[in-house]
């Protein structure tokens, strides 16, 4: 009896010893593990007690902070968003029920709840010292971005359809600009007043382009010939001789196998002299489908889907730190459909972060860098907790490869045959590389499609541009890229 008096004694003592180290490792180690659990009433009512930390664009301008909030209001502060509808994108809304964007995916650091504050935190108690979040420092360039939305609004206003612009700093993946069109205004999110948070929500959710959503990384639509990267790409891929110089079959017409159905240009124009065949170069300038319905065809769908995936498509796990819907190549049934999938026409869909990565890619030769949007996180006390170190991504093409599509993308706007020739260095006072798209997407108005980096001689800026229902990717997609390209570069004093 004795004995079995003493086993049971050390086995309570045993799990009363573990009970205890649990405790004691939960609240001195993992403190924000419980805070930021959703369940956790106390932390989500703490949480709005205390002054939530800021977030801060690269060059200093602050898009969200806390201030106190009017006499009365048990909430001690009140959030509120600078030039709201041009950040949201980036800042999201943090309200009294649910939040987005980098409020939400950062709300550890903002809210002092984060594992690296615990100690700050305990300190302060001791001290009586107020807690604080830390301040997020992001990517963005207040200058893109605020270029980015005006040129989306001019184009896009009263028209009820949606667009995104995306730039990237092709050697690291930073994000410069990330703008959505329609936005809203977050501060109509923050209001204390339950009532009128879910009235301005719900009106928020009917309103016509869905605003609430983050079309620059949510909304997918067809590539159009700003595919014509990709299957460029893997056409010098396929032999060491195919240059930008080689011959390619260039027909008015393209008979597709397997069916009665034919492939013409835009306009049944002619591609080239009319004799057949032209360069890779001039096809790619004048962006001629039949040739590169006919790259795709002979390439074959299962090459053209592994160069795509290089180039960060079919990705579902790409965060920035928001996830990112993936931007799709869907392997055709057969060569006739390969050949449109070829010209970004078939079941290939890419978001405007995608479009951006397919010119940061070239422009830092070959290598895509992961994109992110958090560059550093600051403690209330000036510490820092976080710095941002550059990944890469993929190695989507070789440098030999990527050096043949930058002088394509070249000849795009400083060939008198491009498609885009109106915005050449003499209109733009710089040079960029670029690939204009229209694309066709099941209705009576194309999107506008524009990819494109400067300055051609050493990029620092790579930026993609949907317009959905825009037309002509030159016409309505090109200028909000040009005008991004050149508001970043001017702010770095670049000539």
């Amino acid at each position: 009896m004795n004995r079995a008096l003493k086993r049971l004694s050390v086995a309570i003592l045993v799990m009363f010893l573990l009970l205890l180290i649990n405790v004691n490792y939960l609240q001195g180690v993992e403190p924000s593990s419980l805070a930021n659990e959703a369940g956790n009433s106390r932390a989500f009512y703490a949480q709005f007690q205390y002054q939530r930390g800021s977030i801060i664009t690269s060059d200093g301008v602050t898009m969200a902070a806390s201030k106190p909030s009017a006499a009365g209001d048990p909430i001690k502060w009140q959030r509120y968003y600078t030039d709201g509808p041009v950040y949201a994108p980036v800042t999201g809304f943090d309200s009294l029920y649910s939040s987005t964007g980098i409020e939400q995916y950062e709300n550890s650091y903002l809210t002092g709840n984060s594992a690296s504050q615990t100690i700050r935190n305990f300190i302060d108690l001791i001290t009586g010292k107020q807690q604080r979040g830390a301040n997020v420092t992001v990517t963005i360039n207040s200058a893109a971005q605020q270029a980015a939305y005006a040129g989306l609004e001019k184009v896009l206003g009263g028209t009820g359809r949606v667009g995104a612009a995306v730039a990237i700093d092709p050697s690291t993946g930073a994000i410069l600009a990330m703008a959505s069109y329609p936005s809203y205004n977050p501060n109509l999110l923050t209001t204390h007043n339950g009532d009128t948070l879910v009235a301005n929500d719900n009106a928020l959710l009917k309103a016509p382009g869905n605003p609430l959503l983050n079309h620059a990384i949510s909304y997918t639509g067809p590539p159009g010939s700003t595919f014509k990267i990709v299957t460029s790409s893997a056409y010098f891929n396929s032999s060491s001789a195919n240059n930008p110089s080689s011959m390619v079959d260039s027909p008015t017409v393209l008979p597709l196998p397997q069916t009665s159905n034919t492939l013409t240009n835009n306009d049944g124009e002619t591609c080239g002299s009319g004799s057949g065949q032209t360069t890779v170069l001039y096809a790619f300038a004048q962006s001629c489908d039949t040739t590169f319905g006919k790259l795709g065809i002979t390439l074959g769908a299962n090459t053209l889907n592994s160069v795509a995936e290089a180039f960060g498509m079919n990705s579902s796990t790409l965060t920035i730190p928001m996830p990112v819907t993936s931007s799709n190549y869907v392997i055709p049934a057969s060569e006739a459909l390969t050949a449109y999938s070829a010209i970004g026409q078939y079941d290939d869909t890419v978001s405007a972060l995608q479009e951006a990565m397919f010119s940061a890619a070239i422009a830092n030769h070959g290598e895509l860098m992961k994109p992110y949007l958090v560059q550093s996180v600051t403690a209330s006390d000036l510490s820092t907790l976080y710095t941002a170190s550059p990944s890469v991504l993929s190695q989507a093409v070789s440098g030999t490869v990527a050096g043949y599509v930058d002088q394509m993308m070249q000849a795009v706007t400083q060939s008198p045959e491009g498609t885009a020739s109106l915005y050449n260095t003499a209109a733009t006072g710089q040079c960029i590389a670029a690939k204009t798209g229209t694309a066709q997407n099941g209705t009576t108005l194309d999107d506008a499609v524009f990819t494109s980096f400067a300055p051609c001689a050493n990029p620092t800026i790579a930026v993609g541009v949907i317009i959905q229902g825009g037309g002509y990717g030159a016409t309505a997609a090109a200028p909000v890229a040009v005008d991004v390209i050149q508001a970043y570069l001017k702010a770095l004093g670049t000539k």
